[in-house]
């Protein structure tokens, strides 16, 4: 049984509910497409990633990326006219050409900076860009008694 309970976790919790959904949607995976095509996921710097794709066969043309509440998807599919491709016989077939869909659900403010296709391989790039609101501040803290002011400065 691959299946498991977060319902403890979701009665103790406030506003992890799209956690919840991850490791939910995580443990219904179909294991046979985790397989194709084959994906490499590098931390490139200290707020930088890429997303390294093996394409080989697909074109520029018959790729395609969106990006939708966080959930990067890249999807693959050949045209019609190089498939039906008259006079063709292959003696061996290891060049897969079917069409795919992959996912990727990207934390909160990772953003796609841009996409290439270079020898077979597509590369994604992903960095995190954090506002300004959600970065530590430093908040001063007054002492009404005595008109002294104290900062607590933020230890991270």
């Amino acid at each position: 049984m691959r299946s498991a309970d977060f319902s403890p976790l979701l009665r103790a919790t406030v506003g992890f509910d799209r956690m919840m959904h991850l490791l939910d949607a995580a443990s219904r995976v179909d294991e046979g497409a985790m397989n194709y095509p084959p994906y490499n996921i590098e931390k490139t710097g200290e707020d930088a990633y890429r997303i390294t794709m093996a394409v080989a066969g697909f074109g520029e043309d018959e790729l395609n990326a969106t990006l939708h509440q966080n959930q990067l998807t890249i999807e693959g599919k050949k045209t019609r006219e190089e498939q039906d491709e008259e006079g063709r016989r292959f003696l061996h077939r290891g060049i897969a050409a079917r069409a795919f869909q992959r996912s990727f659900q990207l934390a909160d403010h990772i953003k796609v900076s841009g996409a290439r296709l270079e020898n077979g391989l597509l590369h994604v790039e992903l960095v995190r860009e954090v506002p300004e609101s959600a970065k530590p501040r430093t908040i001063a803290i007054e002492n009404k008694a005595n008109g002294e002011t104290k900062v607590i400065e933020n230890a991270a």
